[in-house]
């Protein structure tokens, strides 16, 4: 079985970089089971079939085992799904209460996703939902029961075969230890339902920042960012957009996260929290850069290269933009 497991860290914690925490979280888990995969900033997957061997206990006795030593060690509570692959355990986690887990059996898959709308499938974006629900596949138990042929017609040989499968909690993913990341995240949580604009695009900076300052500091850069935003009745919105050119340049970032934000056009919502996502993370030597004639261009990224040796000497918060040191 695997496990996926979600850290509770603390708001603190994510204004320093909730990344500085995950190692000893990931340590602790790596007292239980040798195969872990971190998922930064907050999560990771665990493989535990050897554990239940060594430990003689279950997948759900392990999982607290976990939480407990979690809990101990580094003072985080954590939120675990578990199921016969990567996928089947992070919907699960989705569903859990935090401080508990759920657990998905082999022979639950079958009833696990039968409701599930088809969208909560990984690989499955909006686009595809809307292409299957056209034809009366919007959940994931009606695409299980469609011949594959039926599925490979109307999304391709490749496509249609990799959602049918889904569909029926075939995941030929695995666990890979110390995977490198093709993404890196970042969250923003509002005390209040926060309907104000202005501090909507405050977080949005502030998050930029904050993967910009990470991905600097790992050499990468990336291709494109994804905003979520979650409201306070839970439900979400998500875009995507691809970069011009992979950067990790914080003023880059920042207004692609601006223009993510206003396509959305909301109108006094009610946020809850925000999230930016960089994904297509590449080493920052193989990508390429439009060289500028703009002078201010250059200066601020000769700005910005003295901002993170100042932050890597005295800390995250060492340097700040003006709008969000006020």
């Amino acid at each position: 079985m695997i496990l996926y497991v979600r850290f509770l860290l603390p708001p603190a914690s994510e204004e320093a970089g909730a990344e500085a925490m995950l190692p000893d979280l990931l340590g602790v888990a790596g007292d239980i089971s040798p195969v872990v995969q971190a998922l930064p900033p907050d999560a990771a997957l665990v493989d535990v079939r050897g554990a239940e061997r060594y430990f003689g206990r279950d997948t759900a006795e392990l999982a607290s085992l976990l939480r407990v030593r979690a809990l101990a060690h580094c003072g985080v509570d954590c939120v675990i799904g578990a199921g016969p692959g990567p996928m089947l355990a992070r919907m699960a986690a989705r569903e859990a209460v935090p401080g508990t887990t759920l657990v998905v059996a082999r022979d639950e898959t079958a009833a696990f996703l039968a409701d599930k709308p088809v969208a909560a499938l990984d690989g499955v974006g909006r686009a595809t939902a809307r292409t299957l629900s056209a034809y009366g596949l919007d959940s994931a138990g009606r695409v299980a029961d469609a011949p594959i042929a039926v599925v490979q017609r109307i999304l391709g040989a490749r496509a249609g075969r990799e959602v049918w499968e889904r569909a029926r909690g075939i995941d030929r993913t695995t666990v890979v230890p110390d995977a490198l990341s093709s993404s890196v995240a970042a969250e923003r949580s509002f005390p209040f339902d926060e309907l104000d604009r202005t501090q909507h695009r405050r977080a949005l900076l502030s998050l930029a920042e904050e993967l910009g300052t990470r991905m600097r500091g790992e050499h990468e850069v990336c291709r494109s960012l994804t905003l979520t935003v979650r409201y306070a009745d839970r439900s979400t919105t998500v875009r995507t957009r691809t970069l011009c050119e992979p950067t990790a340049h914080s003023a880059a970032l920042t207004g692609a996260a601006y223009a993510l934000y206003a396509s959305l056009a909301l109108q006094r919502a009610r946020v809850r929290g925000l999230s930016l996502r960089a994904e297509g993370l590449m080493p920052a030597e193989r990508a390429t850069r439009q060289l500028s004639f703009d002078p201010a261009d250059e200066r601020a990224r000769r700005i910005e290269a003295v901002a993170d040796q100042a932050r890597a000497r005295f800390g995250p918060r060492a340097v700040l933009p003006g709008s969000l040191a006020a």
